[in-house]
């Protein structure tokens, strides 16, 4: 019976063998997550790190308004929301019948304006030779003065001579009287030649004064560049410039939005008729939380995707400026962060993308819609 004990093989040690299994299966799974710690860890570190993410981005546009610099009645309206238009397409058009009888009238006063000038030049020849004429009968009065004062100085001592000879009786009455009457006229002509003198000179300094006051408008100047002349054409092409505004053109190439100009309205100038969306320079405005900001510098690139195309579409673009403040800072009714009942809230800052113009013609976008943004915080 012990020979038959000793024969028979040894039983098996089930606990002990469970025990190892399950040691071995904690050392598989130890080792599954070391090594998923230690690839997670180096993606982090050579990837993750690096890279920052948001997908609070919107694709925006420097939306361009198509106002009027005029006032007027909209005669035909060209296009219709969502058309697309290139530079310079005409794209309302007002009544221009105002501003051509403004023109007609603005031309009209340049001619007139151009005569008035001529006749200045003309005038100063006029008044030139009537100057001269005047000094010529200047000189005249001053010699006649002259002559009249030697006629008074004569008459008086032929006057002087004879009233001391009318003493002795050497003079008759008869021409004592004579030379006294001689000499009244003599005073007379005298006087009459002063009052004469001091007309021509008056005479011919009102003629002075009239040739300089008309060559004061036309002083260095000629008949196109006066002053007069000058204002003139200057109204002239501002009737033009008033014309030429009565038809608005795009200021860009771009699609048509919030188009509000109907036919008929009476518009004022500077009120809003259309909007132009250039798609073709779209940039994605992205706004990242203010922990994520730390290492992103301008220039870095950035990949988007569009939730319109979906991930198998990839953009390709370059940090291209931040914003100076949080949309908080901006908002029409700021946060009163001195209250007693203030709560910290991450902010977020606005980040300018710009994006391949390729890409964009390959696969368009239109203001507003959703982007994920990444951007690659290595290049600095």
């Amino acid at each position: 019976m012990s020979e038959l004990t000793q024969t028979l093989p040894s039983p098996a040690h089930p606990a002990s063998d469970l025990s190892a299994r399950r040691k071995q299966l904690f050392r598989l799974l130890g080792s599954v997550v070391a090594v998923a710690a230690i690839g997670y860890g180096s993606y982090w570190y050579l990837v993750s790190s690096h890279h920052v993410s948001t997908d609070n981005a919107y694709v925006a546009a420097e939306i361009a308004q198509l106002t009027p610099e005029v006032a007027g009645t909209v005669s035909q309206v060209k296009v219709i929301d969502t058309q697309a238009v290139k530079r310079g397409d005409v794209l309302v058009v007002l009544n221009d019948s105002d501003a051509r009888l403004a023109l007609a009238q603005a031309e009209a006063e340049l001619s007139r304006a151009q005569r008035r000038v001529k006749g200045y030049l003309a005038s100063d020849e006029g008044l030139a030779a009537q100057a001269q004429a005047r000094a010529a009968e200047q000189t005249r009065s001053a010699a006649q003065l002259v002559s009249a004062k030697s006629e008074l100085e004569r008459a008086r001592l032929d006057f002087d001579r004879r009233q001391a000879l009318a003493k002795n009786g050497s003079v008759s009455g008869e021409e004592l009287s004579n030379a006294h009457n001689a000499l009244a006229v003599a005073s007379a002509g005298y006087t009459a030649a002063e009052a004469a003198a001091r007309q021509s000179e008056a005479n011919y300094r009102a003629a002075i004064g009239s040739l300089k006051a008309n060559q004061a408008l036309t002083e260095n100047s000629e008949p196109d560049s006066n002053p007069e002349v000058a204002l003139a054409r200057a109204k002239r092409d501002q009737a033009r410039l008033d014309l030429a505004r009565t038809v608005l053109r795009a200021p860009i190439d771009g699609v048509v939005a919030k188009r509000q100009v109907q036919l008929g309205q009476r518009v004022q100038a500077g009120s809003s008729l259309l909007s132009l969306v250039p798609l073709h320079t779209v940039h994605v405005d992205a706004n990242f939380k203010e922990v994520q900001l730390r290492e992103v510098r301008i220039g870095q690139p950035v990949e988007l995707k569009a939730d319109l195309y979906g991930s198998k579409v990839l953009y390709h673009g370059k940090v291209a400026g931040l914003s100076g403040g949080s949309g908080a800072a901006f908002a029409t009714i700021p946060a009163q962060n001195a209250t007693g009942n203030w709560i910290k809230v991450v902010q977020r800052l606005p980040v300018r993308i710009a994006l391949d113009p390729a890409e964009l013609q390959a696969h368009p976008l239109q203001v507003g819609l959703s982007m994920t943004a990444t951007i690659d915080t290595a290049a600095q």
